[in-house]
């Protein structure tokens, strides 16, 4: 068990609270004229400290994400405008608001369960 996984799930945790903080802020202002919706750039990993690869030992193997394209989970920006100007989709930000609650509840159990195998390896319960 690394402590960068700790460090990884913190900083994931932090994204995802400021992420809820703009899906709410867009929720929010729903109503107010000319305003558009907000949000974060897709949550990457510090991976500098991790200097884990793929190990080809075939040629037959695929290459790993560098070599290919990753797929974009990122949701079109929406096209439905009000007439006052506003572009907030009450039903797109409250999927948002879904995915960001799961995502949160994963990384606070994964975060959970490493901090009890930490305490477990140094003898505490």
């Amino acid at each position: 068990m690394s402590l960068s996984l700790m460090d990884g799930l913190k900083a994931r945790m932090q994204w995802l609270q400021a992420r809820q903080s703009l899906v709410s802020s867009n929720i929010a202002n729903a109503n107010s004229p000319g305003f558009r919706p907000l949000d974060l750039q897709p949550f990457t990993p510090d991976r500098s400290h991790m200097p884990l690869t793929l190990a080809s030992t075939s040629a037959g193997h695929l290459g790993g994400a560098e070599g290919g394209s990753v797929p974009s989970t990122q949701r079109p920006v929406p096209f439905e405008t009000k007439p006052s100007g506003n572009a907030v989709s009450l039903e797109d930000e409250m999927t948002k608001l879904a995915d960001i609650q799961l995502d949160y509840q994963m990384a606070t159990q994964l975060y959970t369960k490493s901090l009890g195998l930490i305490k477990m390896a140094i003898g505490r319960k």
